[in-house]
Parts: C-alpha cells; structure tokens; sequence
C-alpha cells in the first residue's frame, strides 16, 4: 500500500487525478533548514524525514514524502507565516523568473529508497500593490511554498513555465509515477 506522508490536498488531488491509490498519514514534523543549506540539499532532506517518520509507523508499506521549495535569487521561499510575510514573497517574485523545487523520497522496509529532485521554472509578470493586497486578502497564497498557488488565482500572473507543471502545484507527478514504478521492481509487489 502507499501512504502519502502529507496533509497537502493538493498533492492527494494530483495523485487521484493520475489513478494512483493511496491513503494519508501526514508526518507532523518539524521543517528546519540548517544555515546556509541550500533549497537542493533542503528539499530532499525534508521529504526524507517526513517518508521515513511515516514508515516508522506503517514499517510494512510504501510511504511517499515531499516537500516543495521556491527559489528566487538566494532567498528560499516556504509557506508565509503571515500576510505580511506572503506579501514581501509576492514582492520578490513580481516580474522575476523563480525556481519551484520539489524533493520526493519513496520509503519501504525492503529497498534502502528511491529518491529525486524535479526542479521547474516560472516567470511571473510584474505584480502592483493592489494585485499582492488583493490576492493576500484572498487567503490562497497562505498555505502554498512561495504564497501563491499557480492552479488558482495567482495562474493569472505566471507568463511561463518551463519544467514540470504539476511540480509547481506541488508533487511532479510524472516522477512519481516513475519512482513507484521502480519501486514495484525493488520490492515485488503492486504499488499502482
């Protein structure tokens, strides 16, 4: 069985869209970056530690962990943890090219792990004052890597895409679906 250790809904929703069974536990940990650990390194670390807290307790499935990232110059964007904050991240990202990186990690008792970066970028148009004020108020960009969500309102803004579109909403899926498929390999058993 797989288990997707996220409350994301999004990344359940992309799931079922690709016909993939699964059931949600979401890993409750902690998200700390180390100093100067770069969003490559951060990533994958985290979907590690959240696959790896899930299996712990479901030690005989197949647990999938992710975590998404946006990259604008040097600064790592995650959730906001105001309006304020999702503000100053729209700011950044107003008229720029952006990097979303997502780190995967497949855990399961019988193969040490399959693993994988996909990294997408998105270049948005020039952002006014009214337009941040307007989409915080909106509440969308409160959960969402970055503080904008390229499937709802903020798709008014992103002038292209180059990568993986699903990345962006939250799980590359198309990765996913290879990861598990050579995760079947590994472990002789139905994943999809």
């Amino acid at each position: 069985m797989l288990i997707l250790a996220s409350a994301s809904p999004r990344r359940a929703e992309l799931l079922r869209n690709a016909g993939i069974s699964f059931t949600v536990d979401p890993a409750n940990v902690p998200e700390k970056r180390y100093l100067g650990e770069s969003a490559l390194s951060y990533a994958p670390r985290q979907a590690r530690i959240k696959a790896r807290a899930v299996l712990a307790r479901h030690p005989e499935d197949t647990v999938l962990g992710a975590d998404t990232v946006v990259v604008v110059d040097k600064h790592l964007l995650e959730k906001p943890t105001d309006a304020e904050d999702a503000a100053r991240m729209l700011r950044l990202l107003s008229g720029r090219t952006h990097l979303v990186i997502t780190g995967i990690h497949l855990a399961n008792p019988r193969f040490r792990f399959h693993s994988d970066l996909v990294a997408t970028q998105v270049t948005f148009a020039p952002l006014s004052e009214e337009e941040i004020a307007f989409y915080v108020g909106t509440g969308e960009p409160m959960d969402k890597a970055g503080a904008y969500a390229i499937q709802g309102i903020a798709s008014r803004w992103a002038k292209k895409i180059e990568g993986c579109y699903f990345n962006v909403v939250g799980l590359p899926v198309p990765r996913v679906y290879e990861l598990l498929r050579e995760a079947e390999t590994a472990i002789g058993a139905k994943l999809l």
